[in-house]
């Protein structure tokens, strides 16, 4: 008896498969776009690769995970159950503690990057990720990472993240909103979605 096929085979043509395709070196990064975007340690440049469409009730401290306007622009536009992006940031630079409503996993690709979470006393634990090592978030669990590569100031690593849903939203810990209220960062620079200020991969191979 022939073996039958459980699963419907998809058949899509070059041009729709082309479509599918992000070259790093081709990315549009977005350094802006989240409440905590211009706070001195936070600064990172974030790449929308694949979905992260804009959530439901994103407002305030509630976001897509990549910001405003790259949630707007993914490299490969599809809603397949998960959306992948990176984040290039100096070292001692990263999002401040914040929380996920599905999965978030991490994949360090270069340098060295910290992942820390917050404990059930309001403690913070940590680990460190050396290149391809991986950390992996449940919903819920707030969170944070840094780049904490020893090496030149001014040279960027890299963070793969990897996001479940189809409109995963991210929302700040109410600590690090007040401390980003306080500093008044959002009167100087609020979170917009019409500016197109795209910054091109700083750590792609150059020609």
């Amino acid at each position: 008896m022939a073996f039958e096929e459980q699963i419907p085979r998809v058949f899509l043509s070059r041009e729709q498969m082309l479509k599918r395709v992000a070259r790093f070196k081709d990315l549009k990064g977005f350094d802006g776009g989240l409440p905590d975007s211009y706070m001195p340690d936070s600064m990172r440049i974030l790449y929308n690769v694949i979905g992260f469409q804009p959530p439901p009730g994103e407002q305030g401290a509630v976001t897509s995970p990549v910001g405003a306007k790259a949630a707007r622009m993914s490299s490969i536009k599809i809603s397949e159950g998960f959306n992948l992006g990176y984040c290039e940031a100096l070292p001692g630079k990263g999002p401040m503690m914040h929380n996920h409503d599905t999965n978030e996993t991490f994949i360090c690709m270069t340098g060295r990057w910290r992942a820390s979470w917050e404990d059930e006393r309001g403690g913070v634990e940590s680990v460190e990720l050396d290149p391809l090592d991986v950390i992996s978030f449940p919903p819920g669990m707030i969170r944070r990472f840094e780049n904490v590569t020893d090496g030149p100031a001014d040279q960027y690593s890299v963070l793969m993240f990897v996001i479940a849903g189809d409109a995963p939203a991210a929302e700040f810990s109410r600590e690090a909103m007040d401390e980003i209220e306080t500093s008044g960062v959002l009167a100087s620079h609020p979170v917009e979605t019409d500016t197109d200020d795209w910054l091109a991969p700083r750590t792609a191979a150059r020609g």
